[in-house]
């Protein structure tokens, strides 16, 4: 045998030095005290060698004879190592989009379809929110553009409602910002997106997870602050066309345990239309303490206001001979929401998370306007030498959510496990007063010539919902998710509307619903992967839906709310870096759609009776193909060209329902569901070199219907007709001078194309509205 002792120059035992005879398979390595043993040693000579890094390694030749023990003991030196200079340069690693993983923020993402848009990686108008160009890789969303520059987002996935993205459970940071879930799901706060770092969206098949709502999730979260310095800040500036000014301003950093971040944003535009002035401006501030490595507690309040001119809405005729025309100069509309939050956040151990989430959202939806179609002109009246009197409406909202979330993973046998359930709790209360009677002035007043509202409603709501869903590791490459979701709550409305008799109003509605779903993938290898799922969903019958417009009108005090259900498989990935691509299918079904149908009272008099009507199904294939066709690397930064679409195609239809026209009950079985094109399609090149980063973008999106009977001839107030589809091409650049300083730069509709995305027959007014021409920006960003 051979033993002894390693130490270093002091004279201190060294552990974990390897000892090994060269050209053998005999080999230790030092204990805490230095020593080693090699025993049952052939006789013979060896080449004792003694490593560790960052010592000078030994070698030292041993006789060993049969039967002898040999005592060999050496003391190392540290080494010294010079190295070559390392230049660290500012490489940029660009992200457009990407996945979930699948397990995110006590959410289970597997199986299910999910885009993260990083805003960084976005060549794009961003103070402007331009929703065909942030979304632009995510195949089938709708963008509804009516709402002023910047003011909101309006989209859809799916066939669905693209109305303040009302479709979609909204959330800020986790935190839901819908209105209210139950009476008003608009989400009216709208943040700076140039706060935003990512946008991640999880498709209908979410709804288990979510709660109420057909498109799924969209979370915008909020730029983290530099945790590194104490103190930082960000300022990025932009001017464009129309008078536009975006200035947005936020500070962050972490002190001891406490992390910290806010920012103030405020921007003006003067509009692509006349009589189109926004003026926005919107605060956040989130503070966050880490009482230990496993409990924090953090507490945020985001807030967003703006006053929106509203320029009315035009006929066809109008937007022909001048889209940039208005035919409303007293009209305003001015939204200003509060979200409070505080989460406390528990990691009890390894396998098992905790999360209590409590918010709110408060504040009021207000508007003042001279409501009527938009061949109807807001004139003086010559007798009284003055205007009409303008309807002022005021939606209060105070919204309460909390939900208590576990994650909790396990196995069950060899089979791993993850479970995320937990109990959310809502209670809304929605105050609607409408019909007020106004001033007859030009400026934004919400004053009243008379203290009564025509419409002075309450809908306050109760809900708790219990939901679970276990995530199945069967094999390392496939998985199951089954979940559950019980929903129980009720609606009760109460409140005067002048016209209306108050026994016909329908009181209570319930929300009483068990969700099924199951959720699978399968991963091919690390990059690619198959989803596939299905998930029962329900969408809550809204205000809007229960408030009779007129004296002609009465309401079904039976309603029930919609219900049905997401399908979703699809295919993921990237091969060799050259293609990345997303590729599925999908079909929503929803029962119990609202509508309208012509009846005869007891005197056979005729009215409108507003009730659900019919049933409808959306199908259709969303495409995403990114090709990389040339890099090249020089350096720090690869020069690269890509090229990609985002496609998709809709074929949705009604299963049954009717409509009235003409006095009679039609039948609208098989017509197109109104406000859905079949094809919307972005295409882009893009190139990337060195600091500049460059997209040229075109965009498509097909005809629709304004209603279910399909009419194609316009009609003389603009109301009902075809929406005629349309055609963009937007350039947008970005160049980082270093990692403080950036500057964007975009030339947005370049062929200048008139267009409008829709016929609205609510907000903000029924007719035809123009979206912008073309226009011009500049944002220049610097971070210290």
């Amino acid at each position: 045998m051979i033993k002894g002792q390693v130490l270093t120059e002091k004279g201190q035992p060294l552990e974990g030095v390897a000892v090994h005879l060269q050209n053998t398979r005999f080999g230790t390595q030092t204990g805490k005290d230095g020593r080693y043993l090699l025993q049952k040693l052939p006789a013979g000579s060896y080449r004792v060698r003694f490593s560790m890094v960052g010592f000078e390694t030994q070698e030292i030749s041993a006789e060993v004879s049969e039967g002898e023990s040999l005592i060999l003991s050496v003391s190392i030196r540290e080494s010294t190592l010079s190295l070559n200079e390392v230049t660290v340069g500012d490489r940029r690693n660009v992200v457009h989009t990407e996945r979930l993983p699948d397990v995110h923020d006590l959410f289970i993402a597997a199986g299910k379809k999910t885009e993260v848009v990083q805003l960084a990686g976005v060549n794009g108008n961003i103070a402007e929110k331009t929703g065909r160009q942030i979304f632009a890789r995510i195949p089938g969303v709708f963008v509804y553009d009516m709402d002023g520059s910047g003011n909101q987002i309006n989209i859809s996935t799916r066939g669905l409602d693209a109305h303040r993205s009302w479709e979609y459970n909204i959330r800020q940071n986790g935190i839901i910002t819908n209105s209210d879930m139950y009476g008003y799901p608009a989400s009216h706060y709208s943040p700076a997106m140039e706060s935003i770092e990512r946008i991640e969206l999880v498709r209908g098949t979410s709804s288990l997870q979510y709660g109420a709502q057909f498109g799924g999730m969209i979370n915008y979260v909020t730029k983290l602050p530099d945790t590194t310095k104490a103190f930082s800040f960000e300022s990025i500036n932009s001017g464009g066309s129309f008078g536009l000014f975006s200035s947005y301003n936020s500070v962050g950093g972490r002190i001891g345990k406490m992390t910290y971040s806010a920012y103030y944003q405020k921007r003006h535009s003067n509009g692509y239309r006349k009589n189109a002035k926004s003026d926005a401006q919107s605060q956040f501030v989130s503070i966050g303490y880490d009482f230990s490595k496993s409990f924090r507690v953090k507490a945020e309040l985001g807030r967003s206001s703006y006053v929106y001119q509203i320029p009315g809405p035009l006929t066809d005729a109008m937007f022909n001979a001048d889209p940039r025309q208005s035919t409303r100069s007293r009209n305003y509309f001015n939204p200003d929401i509060y979200i409070p939050s505080i989460v406390l956040d528990w990691r009890l151990s390894a396998s098992t998370h905790l999360k209590l989430t409590s918010s709110g959202v408060y504040g009021a939806r207000n508007s003042v306007m001279y409501d009527a179609f938009a061949n109807v002109p807001d004139t003086i009246n010559p007798a009284t030498n003055g205007y009409k009197a303008r309807q002022v409406d005021i939606d209060n909202f105070k919204s309460f959510t909390s939900e208590l979330r576990m994650i909790q993973t396990f196995k069950i046998g060899s089979v791993r496990n993850t479970l995320s359930a937990g109990v959310q709790v809502m209670r809304n209360h929605l105050r609607r007063r409408q019909l007020g009677k106004g001033t007859t002035g030009s400026d934004f007043d919400l004053s009243l010539t008379e203290p009564v509202f025509g419409r002075d409603l309450h809908m306050k709501t109760k809900n708790i919902a219990l939901f679970l869903e276990n995530l199945i590791q069967i094999t390392p490459e496939l998985s199951v998710s089954p979940g559950l979701r019980v929903e129980s709550g009720s609606t009760d409305m109460t409140g005067v509307i002048s016209y209306y008799d108050p026994l016909h109003l329908p009181n209570r509605i319930s929300h009483r619903f068990p969700l099924f779903g199951v959720s699978s993938q399968y991963r091919i290898n690390a990059f690619n992967k198959l989803y596939a799922g299905v998930s029962q969903a329900y969408r809550p019958v809204v205000f809007k839906d229960i408030i009779p417009g007129s004296v002609l009108e009465q309401v079904d005090k039976n309603l029930k709310d919609a219900y049905g259900y997401n399908l979703e498989a699809g295919l993921t990935g990237n091969l060799r870096n050259f293609l990345r691509y997303d590729i599925g299918v999908f079909q929503v079904m929803i029962n119990h759609r609202m509508g309208t149908v012509g009846m005869r009272n007891e005197n056979n008099e005729s009215y409108l009776f507003r009730t659900t009507t019919g049933d409808s199904k959306t199908r259709g294939v969303e495409a995403y193909i990114e090709v990389v066709p040339w890099r090249v690397y020089n350096g720090q930064s690869p020069t690269e060209l890509s090229v990609f679409t985002s496609t998709s195609y809709f074929d949705a239809r009604y299963v049954h329902g009717t409509a009235v026209q003409n006095g009679e009950n039609t039948t609208i079985a098989g017509n197109r569901v109104e406000g859905v094109p079949a094809w919307i399609s972005r295409n882009g090149i893009q190139l990337e070199h060195k600091k500049l980063s460059l997209t040229a973008q075109f965009s498509y999106v097909s005809s629709n219907y304004a209603n279910s009977l399909n009419t194609e001839t316009p009609s003389v107030n603009g109301t009902i007709g075809k929406v005629p589809g349309y055609g963009l091409w937007d350039l947008n650049g970005t160049f980082h001078f270093n990692r403080n300083y950036t500057l964007r730069m975009g030339v947005n509709n370049i062929a200048n194309k008139q267009y409008f995305t829709k016929r609205p027959t609510m907000y903000p007014g029924a007719g035809v509205w123009s979206s912008d021409g073309r226009s011009f920006n500049v944002s220049f960003g610097i971070k210290i």
